[in-house]
């Protein structure tokens, strides 16, 4: 039986590999063989090997099980633009349906699995379906990272209703400081803890040091742990 999250976000960089690399590191120091998968990624780097992502590395340089690369990040295109945008400028469909194959692949080796979307919950991958249907189709409770800054309140209420209208449960939710400046900052915290249902997994400050261990620290897997057990 694998663990799995989807692990979304308030808007694109707003530290969800950030999140996303620590649960996996908090999990693997409990003895859980973790795996982390991005299923399309844009803004990719040419290498000897073909597109690569740093977002998808960094969850791979978290996994603990041997994995291909293009299980992890089966969708990379160079321009850091839309899905939708990138993978019609190269010519490529995004199917759900390989995604999902890659996942099983990925959740085959690993006891835990954490796929990170790409921008927001609603972020386009052609044009009909978006990354709120890639994480319907993998039946995945959902982890949504905060970025705590002005306009979160409501960015981070609209992705709850979003998250509810898909029928996925969400498992926990992260305030994520990226602003140092961010005025109020405890205030807009208690705030979001006020309307959103379901377990607070930490409140990450405006780090020095983002290396997944330090990050960790400041988050708490237990109710994953608790709360989500899904078979695939």
């Amino acid at each position: 039986m694998t663990m799995g999250w989807f692990v979304t976000g308030t808007d694109t960089g707003i530290g969800k590999t950030r999140v996303a690399t620590a649960l996996l590191d908090a999990l693997s120091r409990r003895g859980v063989r973790v795996a982390g998968m991005k299923p399309v990624a844009s803004g990719c780097d040419p290498t000897a090997d073909g597109l690569r992502n740093a977002d998808a590395q960094a969850l791979l340089q978290c996994t603990s099980v041997p994995l291909a690369y293009g299980d992890v990040n089966p969708y990379a295109f160079g321009p850091a633009v839309a899905p939708h945008l990138a993978a019609a400028a190269a010519g490529v469909r995004i199917d759900i349906a390989t995604i999902c194959t890659c996942y099983e692949r990925v959740a085959g080796a690993a006891d835990a699995v954490m796929v990170e979307g790409i921008g927001g919950w609603y972020v386009p991958i052609d044009e009909r379906l978006t990354m709120a249907d890639v994480a319907r189709a993998l039946g995945l409770p959902v982890i949504l990272v905060v970025g705590i800054r002005l306009g979160c309140l409501s960015h981070a209420l609209l992705t709850v209703e979003g998250i509810a209208r898909t029928g996925l449960p969400l498992a926990g939710w992260v305030a994520n400081g990226i602003d140092p400046a961010a005025a109020l900052f405890e205030e807009n915290v208690a705030a979001l803890r006020k309307r959103i249902p379901t377990p607070l997994l930490g409140v990450v400050p405006h780090l020095q040091s983002i290396d997944p261990t330090n990050v960790a620290a400041h988050l708490d897997i237990a109710p994953l742990l608790a709360g989500s057990r899904n078979p695939r």
